[in-house]
């Protein structure tokens, strides 16, 4: 249902900058009106009056405006933003799901373009660019070597569906420089990282975001997992910071029967909104849902939902705590204001909107806190849930105040890190390593390899792969660490194994091979069949 525009103070106040900018000198007279008598908006028009008017140099009044909007938004909270009209299209491509361009994953490494990967079914992988090959030059100006950066290349190979662009690529495996014609098409960016089969019965499926096309990536790929087998499913949430509402809710209501509510919004100038599911929840599997202190918004809306039905076992730590809802509205000049207008509730009842009141930069030390306080280690350290205590469907107990607590609490494993890992993450070494072990082993890899689970079980980081990655560690500046290998050597191995994974099978190789270490990974495997279910009595349907 359209609501009806609420004008608010905030968005009032941006609004008399502008006017005051540019008015302002020519109708009002300083001095006319007695601070007393002065309310907020005059005020704020005054004193922009005068920047016009008298400034010392002439006011940037674009930068003044947005700078101005951008002040009013941080006394509000962390999430009402303003987004420039050149930046509102890019913000809105990765929720989307697609942007317009030639289609490849790059890294930058060395002052080199370096394809990671042609993206499926895009121009690039169909004129058979390759990963590993090296982008030299764009239309004829070279571009290796030169100091390119991230946007650079975004603005050099995105543009409209149906333009032209020329690059010629270095491709070591022949050691040949080879030019393509590129036309520009619609790309795909996909929200479901992996989906693989986690064991005979159990599926497992990532998910990044909730963009526009997170459904029918999560349909594909759960109807993939079916086919195999699958009768319980793991899903991911861990990192995902959100997106839309419509997705979290259609994703719900695979689980969650028709008429039960999934969550409800309220807000001062927004009347209460319930959202019930739509669906019959015909999913009767074992449900995990994995989430960690990155999981956000729509994250948080999905977890929360299956965690108050027991329809799904929560596996991890606390997450982020992000429960406001924001409405975007466009404004004149083509920029647009995402201003919060509501909170969102799981059906229990928690909002699980962590607080803001000591600013926005106390709020993103939020992580850091928790750290210091040992909640990433210990359940019983999370102080902000004691009394607000929820029951579920079935009468356990949850918990608002910030985030949803999981019903079962896996810490986070720092037994493997070290300093000597850190500065080679740092320093872009196993990057680096991967590209030039891939240009000179590529061939026989693939040819070795047909299959993941070939790869998976036949090839290992060896003594002399790890020295070779030693002495790149080396040439980057990372001295050999004895104490730092015995503590992080064989969780370096498996993320050179991931990486190159990565290369010859794509994401759901190299999460395949991560996940076979992690520690929450394996406990939401573990519960599957240890009987945690039927003690926590979390519903099958």
């Amino acid at each position: 249902m359209k609501k009806k525009l609420n004008y608010t103070i905030p968005l009032l106040f941006a609004l008399v900058v502008a006017f005051g900018i540019f008015v302002g000198a020519r109708f009002t007279k300083p001095g006319t009106a007695g601070m007393s008598d002065a309310d907020p908006e005059s005020l704020f028009q005054e004193v922009m009056m005068h920047i016009n008017r008298d400034y010392v140099d002439q006011p940037n009044t674009k930068k003044l405006t947005q700078a101005a909007i951008e002040g009013v938004l941080k006394e509000l909270d962390p999430h009402s933003a303003f987004i420039p009209y050149e930046e509102v299209k890019h913000s809105n491509e990765d929720l989307e799901g697609n942007f317009e361009g030639i289609g490849v994953e790059f890294s930058i490494v060395n002052d080199t373009i370096i394809v990671v990967s042609p993206i499926s079914g895009g121009p690039s992988e169909q004129l058979g660019i390759r990963a590993g090959d090296r982008i030299v030059k764009i239309e004829g100006k070279k571009v290796a070597g030169v100091g390119f950066k991230n946007e650079n290349v975004f603005k050099s190979l995105r543009g409209t569906k149906g333009s032209k662009v020329n690059i010629t690529i270095y491709r070591p495996a022949t050691a040949k420089m080879i030019d393509f014609n590129i036309t520009r098409d619609k790309i795909p960016i996909y929200s479901v990282d992996a989906s693989y089969m986690a064991s005979p019965e159990v599926g497992y499926i990532k998910i990044n975001r909730f963009g526009g096309t997170t459904t029918e990536e999560y349909d594909a790929a759960f109807a993939k997992l079916q086919k195999q087998g699958m009768k319980n499913l793991i899903i991911d949430l861990r990192g995902n910071p959100g997106g839309y509402l419509k997705t979290a809710i259609e994703l719900a209501e695979k689980f969650i029967p028709r008429g039960n509510q999934i969550l409800y919004t309220q807000g001062r100038a927004r009347d209460k909104e319930v959202y019930n599911s739509r669906a019959f929840g015909s999913f009767d599997g074992k449900v995990a849902v994995m989430i960690d202190e990155g999981s956000a918004s729509a994250s948080e809306i999905l977890s929360g939902a299956l965690q108050d039905w027991d329809r799904a076992l929560v596996v991890g730590r606390r997450s982020f705590g992000k429960g406001l809802v924001q409405e975007p509205f466009q404004l004149s000049d083509g920029s647009q204001l995402r201003l919060t207008v509501a909170r969102y509730y799981t059906p229990s009842g928690r909002c699980i909107q962590k607080s803001y009141k000591n600013g926005i930069e106390d709020y993103y030390e939020d992580f850091a806190r928790r750290n210091k306080s040992g909640e990433l280690e210990n359940k019983d350290s999370i102080k902000v849930i004691d009394s607000l205590k929820y029951s579920t469907k079935h009468g356990r107990t949850v918990y608002g105040g910030g985030g949803i607590v999981p019903d079962l609490f896996v810490p986070l494993d720092t037994t493997e890190g070290s300093s000597y890992l850190n500065k080679l993450f740092n320093k872009g070494s196993f990057n680096e390593f991967v590209i030039t072990y891939m240009d000179a082993n590529r061939a026989e890899l693939t040819g070795k390899y047909k299959d993941f689970e070939s790869f998976n079980k036949g090839f290992n980081i060896d003594d002399n792969i790890m020295n070779e990655f030693i002495k790149r560690g080396e040439k980057d500046g990372v001295k050999k660490d004895e104490k730092g290998l015995k503590s992080s050597g064989k969780y370096m191995k498996v993320l050179l194994k991931a990486d190159i994974a990565r290369q010859l099978f794509h994401n759901d190789g190299y999460f395949e091979v991560l996940n076979s270490v992690n520690t929450t990974y394996l406990k939401a495997l573990e519960a599957m069949k240890d009987g945690t279910f039927e003690r926590m009595k979390i519903v099958l349907k």
